[in-house]
């Protein structure tokens, strides 16, 4: 594969992640203390996930007609772009007002997430010969799960810079150093990497194949799973309820986070080498499923929350990370280097649609029945997700495999 455009792309994708993490710690943060309910402040995040959706749909066909080089810097720059708008938020606006341009200035934030995210990920597939399969899952786990790390330190660095430098200082600190790493990769990468051989019709963002529309289902539910409780429930629990300051909820979100990227990326390890397939998804979610019920059972039987949260949250990210893992190597599995784009967008697609009803649900669980109804949401949501991909192929997609749905592909254009 070639080994400087990955180091480029990975380079690229790990600035952004930085500002990512803590561009929502920092949100979450100072608008809590600003006095916003559990419901104001996941409305602050749903333009963020809705615009992730159809991001990923046409970020998906963009990608595949104008290469991944145009959607990857678009979209760090169209960061930079929210980054600095978002600091231009007036704290004596009225709080409708301020919701509103915080909501809109996140659309901004959400599209360049998964511009971002899509192009580097569909990048490997291009980078990776089609028959190493070992070598793909290695490097799309290195990605994540570096990614997840940096999104980790991303949280910490949004609690730290919000202490020290204030709301509009850290965003601006944030900008500037997104901003060179958007120069940088725009000089530096390839400018037809991952575009399309032939036309791609528009009606292809939604002609997928069978295993394809499952995985992106399931990955619907997993995510929706994680961040039902993510993305409000437990800051908001630590802060209101174990009365722990900014930069120790950022600090316990970066770790947790940080520790679900090392685990993602040692997920090769874990699953002893084995290529996954649709069975290891099943399982893992599953498994993730008794973990998300066995922490409200145990607050109910009076274990104190705050050993309940620190090790069942920890048990909860082992399996997550590895369960998304093999959601990360499936997808590429599933598909083709000439189409990547578009099937990844797809499957893109969905997450974010999980990630945009489990931030909802995350407030309005959280406000009607505290920390315990998110996690009761979250054991519903990941049983769905294995249930779903229980329906996936028992067997790897060999690469005989694709190049018959390649051809397939081929004669629909």
């Amino acid at each position: 594969m070639n080994l400087r455009n990955y180091i480029i792309i990975t380079g690229a994708y790990w600035g952004f992640t930085l500002t990512d993490g803590a561009l929502r710690m920092l949100v979450l943060l100072h608008f809590f203390h600003l006095g916003y309910s559990p419901v104001h402040l996941a409305f602050l995040f749903l333009f963020y996930e809705f615009f992730g959706i159809v991001t990923n749909l046409l970020g998906g066909w963009l990608g595949s007609q104008m290469g991944l080089r145009v959607t990857l810097i678009s979209g760090l720059f169209l960061q930079v772009a929210s980054l600095g708008l978002l600091a231009l938020l007036n704290p004596g606006w009225p709080e409708a007002l301020s919701v509103t341009y915080v909501m809109v200035m996140q659309s901004l934030s959400g599209i360049a997430k998964d511009l971002t995210k899509m192009s580097a990920k569909s990048s490997i597939r291009v980078l990776v010969p089609k028959d190493a399969d070992g070598t793909l899952f290695r490097w799309v786990a290195i990605l994540t799960g570096s990614k997840n790390a940096l999104k980790g330190a991303g949280f910490f660095l949004g609690g730290f810079l919000l202490n020290a430098a204030g709301y509009a200082g850290a965003l601006w600190i944030m900008a500037g150093g997104l901003l060179a790493v958007s120069v940088g990769s725009w000089l530096t990468l390839p400018s037809d990497m991952g575009q399309a051989k032939g036309k791609v019709g528009f009606r292809q963002l939604f002609s997928k194949t069978p295993e394809i529309n499952v995985l992106s289902a399931a990955r619907f539910f997993l995510f929706g799973a994680r961040d039902i409780w993510f993305v409000v429930g437990v800051p908001i629990f630590l802060e209101g309820t174990l009365a722990w300051s900014f930069s120790q909820v950022g600090t316990f979100m970066a770790l947790w986070v940080v520790g679900y990227g090392i685990v993602q990326s040692s997920a090769p390890a874990v699953l002893r080498g084995h290529s996954p397939t649709g069975a290891t998804a099943a399982w893992t979610a599953f498994v993730l499923s008794g973990v998300a019920a066995a922490v409200p059972l145990a607050l109910a039987a009076g274990v104190p929350p705050r050993t309940v949260i620190i090790a069942g949250l920890a048990l909860f990210g082992v399996v997550f990370a590895v369960n998304s893992a093999v959601h990360s190597y499936l997808i590429l599995d599933y598909t083709d280097g000439d189409k990547v784009a578009l099937n990844v967008g797809f499957y893109y697609m969905a997450n974010a649609g999980g990630r945009l009803i489990g931030c909802l649900l995350s407030g309005v669980l959280f406000q009607v029945s505290g920390l315990a109804g998110c996690l009761w949401g979250t054991f519903a949501f990941a049983l769905v997700a294995a249930l779903v991909a229980l329906l996936l192929p028992r067997s790897a997609m060999h690469p005989e495999t694709l190049v018959r749905a390649a051809i397939k592909v081929g004669d629909g254009d």
